[in-house]
């Protein structure tokens, strides 16, 4: 009870949650790692989590950092320890448009950051279908991806600047603004991506982007993923980069779409094994204007390019967004697969990255190869295909803990094989502690836990995740 009564101490007795006020922290937005946390405390600044982290410091108490707790591998898991919830910290403190940059606190929600530069006419452009609960501080967690990685990046590439809570509740100070700085070890990229087993990220420096004035929005048929790959390039080409989002949706995903929102549109009359959806922005008020038609230069373009490769047999169907209903329209299909994926029993969620030009190698090789463990076994498939990101999951045909690891294994051996990772852009938590002992470069390891144990001598910091 000490403890309690230190930690209401610092945040206060409102803010200091036990039995059954602490149950919706309890458990991930999965339902699949329930724990009894010590309590859930819910600190106002960045000084407040010192005081907390120095606190559970002197007793040996684990504590586990908490945003919008979205995340699908049990990295927010805490037993007989502290939850620091940081949805109080939630101040977007300034945004400069000059030098376009934003300086956040880490309980920001991603959907609120994105409303308040809007109206600077700029973009924060981390996008991806939990924005309306993710926080700052777990997109840098696990440095997340998203949609729009193919133009902007991840997460790394979009901050200037942190704050971080160390283990030992020292603060340590990183709010650059600079985009050179090579004064040492990168230390902001060491924590960002590290999932709070390294300090709490209690504010950030993020870059802005301008926001584009005119969109090219459709959803494509393609004859490939080959012929996909080669559409891309041309698009690049051609629009000086402009491609923000290219996903691959297959035919059982759109099936799945269909079954499940009974609303739903199909994307188009008859049904393709291979749909893409595309998007193209411009910040060139030229390319945004429209031409003697009245159509927008840049969509004039956009279908100048699908109607060549329509010709050429590469592209099948398409269908371009004419308004914002019909490009909403498109990326809610999109943006509807974590629900949709749950959809299926005894999954294996596997997050995949390979070489763009080895998609197709990867998705023949798994259908063949996954068929000589579990000939029952159900896939359902989503990519964020620009950036070879797959979304690979796997339903097995009975629920086997044997089973689902050797599923796994394979998947995990068929993208090493082809140049890629087991983890693209969830992050590890507990999920893939299997696959980060099975193929993790062991020197690799050894230097991670050597940091892990230079900073974290207690371990207290969201121990047992990532390093296994």
């Amino acid at each position: 009870m000490s403890l309690i009564d230190d930690l209401r101490e610092i945040v206060g007795s409102n803010h200091v949650l036990t039995g059954a006020d602490a149950d919706r922290y309890s458990i991930d937005w999965m339902k699949k790692y329930p724990s009894t946390p010590i309590a859930v405390v819910r600190p106002a600044n960045t000084q407040e989590v010192s005081q907390i982290v120095k606190l559970a410091n002197v007793h040996k108490t684990p504590v586990v950092p908490m945003g919008g707790n979205t995340g699908l591998t049990g990295a927010t898991q805490a037993n007989d320890a502290i939850i620091i919830s940081t949805e109080r910290m939630n101040k977007i403190r300034e945004v400069r448009p000059s030098a376009r940059v934003a300086i956040v606190e880490t309980g920001t929600v991603l959907s609120n950051l994105h409303a308040a530069v809007e109206n600077c006419d700029l973009i924060f452009p981390l996008t991806f279908g939990a924005r309306g609960s993710a926080t700052i501080g777990g997109v840098l967690g696990t440095n997340a991806g998203g949609s729009n990685v193919l133009r902007y990046g991840n997460t790394r590439d979009l901050v200037l600047g942190v704050e971080v809570v160390l283990p030992t509740g020292e603060i340590m100070d990183l709010m650059s603004e600079l985009h050179k700085d090579n004064s040492g070890y990168n230390l902001r990229h060491l924590m960002i991506g590290s999932e709070g087993t390294l300090g709490i990220i209690t504010a950030a420096v993020l870059k802005l982007s301008p926001k584009p004035k005119a969109y090219a929005t459709a959803m494509v048929a393609v004859q490939s993923l080959p012929a996909a790959l080669e559409l891309l390039n041309k698009l690049q080409q051609e629009t000086g980069g402009a491609v923000e989002a290219y996903e691959y949706m297959p035919r059982h995903y759109i099936d799945a779409h269909l079954a499940h929102f009974s609303q739903a549109r199909a994307p188009f009359s008859q049904s393709y094994d291979i749909n893409i959806l595309v998007e193209l922005g411009t910040t060139t008020a030229s390319l945004a204007q429209t031409n003697a038609q009245g159509k927008i230069i840049l969509i004039d373009q956009f279908e100048q390019i699908l109607s060549d490769f329509f010709d050429q047999g590469a592209v099948l169907d398409a269908v371009v967004a004419q308004n914002e209903t019909q490009r909403s329209e498109m990326w809610q299909r999109r943006e509807s697969a974590a629900e949709l994926s749950f959809q299926f029993a005894n999954i294996i969620n596997n997050d995949v990255a390979v070489p763009l030009d080895r998609v197709a190698e990867f998705l023949d090789c798994a259908a063949i190869e996954l068929s000589s463990i579990d000939p029952n076994f159900q896939t359902f498939v989503v990519s964020h295909l620009g950036d070879g990101n797959i979304h690979y999951v796997v339903s097995a045909s009975r629920d086997d803990a044997a089973l689902k690891n050797e599923i796994m294994e394979k998947v995990e051996d068929i993208v090493l094989r082809l140049g890629g990772s087991f983890s693209a852009e969830h992050g590890i938590g507990l999920t893939k502690l299997p696959s980060m002992k099975r193929r993790k470069d062991k020197i690799a390891l050894e230097v991670m836990s050597t940091i892990k144990r230079a900073l974290d001598p207690n371990n207290i910091m969201n121990p047992g995740k990532v390093l296994p």
